[in-house]
């Protein structure tokens, strides 16, 4: 396959379930992917990234007053996309939440992003373009790797042990876990057969270990520019300063 073009991927998959308890107040009535970013609901931003790397088919994943997403992006014609939602009834981790997926990607590969994770639109041309790969993880350097997932890699910069908070004394990495992904149908094997993890959650970090430690292909990249993942009103507050 190294000589042919790589895969175009279609479809994309937004984790937008859960309330945002972190963000207090401004949660009471929008779901946190809803709250405004420089003008505009952070869903928003990554649609239109998504959009402009060449996503044509979007499934969002909606629970707490999913009313509210569902009406700001109805189908989404007026956003040059088509939209469709399934509903998280269990809030029980992201590797669960990832299964609701199966039906929507079929045998397509998918992009995958939380929906409080804002990039710069130009790292979704790499995560919609798949070679050899069975997954794509993206990272970031240099940020606090107990708040997410370790990255470890090796020398070709393939993914071989992805750690979620890692503890002070524990093995650690300089790769923080950005959020975003790609993946081949086959994560699907690895989400079906999860167990909880120490947390009580069903770990979607598990899996992508597992699909790498199976032999698999997982390649991490280091996104561009700037990055954030918008897990609280002080977050917010730098962001929109800077509009």
């Amino acid at each position: 396959m190294g000589t042919s073009s790589p895969l175009q991927v279609r479809k994309a998959v937004l984790l937008a379930a859960g309330r945002g308890t972190r963000m207090r107040e401004l949660t009471d009535d929008l779901p946190k992917p809803m709250i405004a970013v420089q003008g505009k609901p952070i869903l928003q931003h990554i649609l239109e990234g998504l959009r402009s790397a060449g996503i044509t088919h979007l499934l969002i994943v909606v629970g707490y007053r999913e009313d509210v997403i569902r009406s700001f992006f109805g189908d989404g014609s007026a956003f040059g996309l088509s939209v469709s939602y399934i509903t998280q009834v269990v809030q029980d981790g992201t590797g669960r939440v990832v299964e609701l997926a199966r039906d929507f990607a079929g045998q397509d590969p998918f992009v995958l992003s939380y929906g409080d994770i804002l990039v710069q639109p130009d790292n979704y041309l790499r995560l919609t373009r798949l070679d050899t790969e069975e997954a794509l993880i993206s990272v970031k350097k240099n940020e606090d790797v107990s708040k997410g997932g370790a990255v470890f890699v090796n020398d070709r910069f393939e993914l071989t042990d992805l750690r979620e908070k890692p503890q002070p004394g524990e093995p650690t990495s300089p790769w923080y876990n950005a959020g975003v992904y790609t993946f081949r149908p086959s994560i699907f094997t690895f989400t079906a057969t999860l167990q909880k993890s120490p947390r009580g959650e069903y770990e979607l970090t598990d899996a992508i270990r597992q699909l790498a430690q199976s032999g698999h292909h997982v390649q991490a990249f280091e996104l561009e520019g700037s990055w954030a993942d918008v897990r609280d009103p002080e977050v917010l507050a730098q962001l929109n300063a800077r509009a």
